[in-house]
């Protein structure tokens, strides 16, 4: 069953199908808050998250995963590996953030996995302004709205810590983000009646950080690139009353679409693209990545790459390192952050 993309964001008939180390964490931790078992947030200083820096929040390495680590992960049904880098030789601060949570909500198979990459400063996509508020915000409409569609809910989210950002003093930058959320689910297998346990992916995303499935090997994206290039977001554009010059709004932001910049509220809208899209066996690896990714790799490339990656080590956290050193090898010149998302088969779930 294909990607179903909803909301907002103008229609994509095709597909899309395109085609040193860093040393992050792919543990699962203790959780805060109840969000979830294994929830990571990373948040690092303004000017030391290259390579060699380390989240403030401290977990072991991917080659020494604890005891409890390997209950959360085979309790949620997949495994995660994160790297991100600060591209120092372009770049003076690290913009990136990230989150991702192993049984989110507390909830075996479901997951919460997210990337947002701030321009004008750093602050929108910090910590405290913007994906802890995104997951708890999120988690909270579901439980509150059972029976609503989870992507109304992810675009009541965006909405929502937008608003946020716009009303905090002092945040003047924004962000743009991708975000992932899995549960199971019923659903009827196509072309049947009966409903069975079936892994369901929904995904949003502003901006152009990106999140591309592997299925088959073949890469299938399931976000948006909302760009001042695009003509479909020019002409909403500039129907706002706005314009675009040298592919940037106002011939300032590159983006059409973000969270925060609350001077640009009228023309960058947090408005979200959304996919839900029923796993199949198929459907083995999820890729976040920002934009100093994919400025240089291909949706396939990065699948492909992986996929070479897994012949030396079947860790996601391996392939997340190699696709990023591949990303800086290939002259990337922006802040790098790949999330790397490797699905276990169903019928693993102690659901």
């Amino acid at each position: 069953m294909s990607a179903k993309p909803l909301f907002e964001s103008p229609s994509v008939s095709e597909s899309l199908l395109e085609r040193k180390s860093a040393r992050t964490q792919s543990q699962p931790r203790d959780s805060d808050g109840g969000i979830g078992e294994g929830a990571r947030l990373s948040q690092n200083s303004d000017d030391s998250r290259s390579s060699d820096t380390q989240s403030h929040v401290p977990s072991a390495s991917a080659d020494t995963a604890s005891p409890l680590a390997e209950e959360v992960a085979l309790a949620a049904g997949f495994r995660v590996g994160v790297a991100e880098d600060r591209n120092k030789r372009y770049r003076r601060t690290m913009e990136d953030a990230h989150t991702f949570i192993y049984k989110y909500g507390g909830i075996n198979g479901q997951g919460f996995f997210a990337i947002f990459d701030g321009h004008a400063g750093k602050s929108a996509a910090e910590c405290q302004h913007c994906f802890q508020p995104h997951t708890q915000t999120l988690l909270k409409l579901i439980n509150d709205n059972p029976n609503t569609p989870i992507p109304q809910l992810l675009n009541d989210t965006f909405v929502e810590t937008d608003a946020q950002l716009g009303a905090k003093k002092g945040v003047s930058s924004g962000c743009t983000a991708v975000v992932a959320f899995v549960r199971v689910e019923q659903r009827a297998i196509e072309g049947e009646t009966l409903a069975v346990k079936r892994r369901v992916l929904y995904t949003a995303n502003v901006g152009d950080a990106r999140a591309v499935l592997s299925r088959s090997g073949k890469a299938l994206r399931l976000s948006y690139d909302h760009k001042g290039s695009d003509p479909h977001e020019t002409q909403r554009i500039m129907e706002c009353g706005g314009f675009v010059v040298n592919g940037r709004v106002n011939g300032v932001l590159a983006v059409t679409r973000a969270l925060g910049d609350a001077s640009m509220k009228d023309y960058i809208v947090g408005n979200p693209y959304t996919t839900e899209t029923v796993l199949t066996d198929a459907d083995n690896i999820l890729v976040l990545a920002c934009d100093g990714v994919w400025d240089v790799c291909t949706d396939q490339d990065a699948i492909d790459y992986i996929f070479e990656t897994s012949e030396r080590s079947s860790t996601p956290q391996v392939a997340a390192e190699e696709l990023l050193n591949h990303s800086l090898e290939k002259f990337s010149t922006d802040n790098l952050s790949v999330m790397v998302v490797r699905f276990a088969d169903l019928s693993t779930l102690p659901l």
